[in-house]
């Protein structure tokens, strides 16, 4: 799962940061609430979730989360506010925030925020994901094959989760790195290449040969 953490104070946007990426996610970072509103606005599919803090320069939280959902986004908010008043905790509400977390809090609590957030998508999904005979639990991230445990790094199990809510449909190299990297990824350019491949090796070939198809030119697609 992608994140956009909009917070302007630099070591705690770091922080947390550090934190979501240790949970397995993927974080950005902007601390300008124009320029967060911007990212919003052209990038909203590369997100499953924006972090946002009430207090931003030039432009604060209330009003993106009041824009964004005039543009019909729908992207899951969850706003930090250092301010606790009930009054406050309406006006986000009212304005479209999915919830909102007072400051200073443990990330345990944000991170059950989030899994929270995350659990409550636009069509209800399946609590254990099935394609052919590989099962995925995003919860417990877990992943079987015919029954046996197959052990996978975070990327690995972030690319598999990805092809799994898209079966049979090509998925191409530039999503995957949109969705599971960072936005400001300078690595090298096979990055996604090489997990897939390491992917693949330890999930196997069915009986009709890999289940995990490389669409010459384009991407991937997970065969079901």
């Amino acid at each position: 799962m992608k994140i956009l953490l909009v917070e302007d104070e630099q070591k705690l946007a770091e922080a947390l940061k550090k934190g979501l990426e240790h949970e397995g996610y993927t974080a950005d970072i902007i601390n300008d609430g124009k320029k967060a509103f911007t990212r919003i606005s052209l990038h909203r599919s590369d997100y499953d979730l924006v972090i946002l803090d009430l207090m931003l320069p030039s432009m604060d939280g209330l009003e993106i989360c009041k824009q964004v959902r005039e543009m019909n986004i729908t992207l899951p908010i969850l706003i930090l506010t250092a301010r606790a008043e009930t009054d406050t905790k309406v006006q986000l509400l009212l304005a479209g925030a999915d919830d909102y977390l007072v400051k200073p809090f443990s990330f345990a609590e944000l991170n059950a925020r989030i899994q929270a957030l995350l659990r409550r998508p636009s069509e209800t999904l399946p609590e254990t994901l099935t394609v052919g005979d590989i099962e995925l639990n995003p919860a417990q991230r877990k992943v079987a094959r015919e029954g046996k445990e197959v052990p996978l790094t975070l990327k690995e199990f972030g690319l598999l989760e990805y092809f799994m809510r898209h079966p049979n449909q090509v998925v191409n190299r530039e999503d995957l790195l949109n969705h599971l990297w960072d936005f400001n990824y300078a690595g090298f350019s096979n990055v996604v290449d090489v997990h897939v491949k390491n992917l693949r090796r330890k999930i196997g070939d069915g009986e009709n040969g890999s289940v995990l198809e490389t669409v010459r030119g384009i991407g991937y697609r997970l065969a079901e």
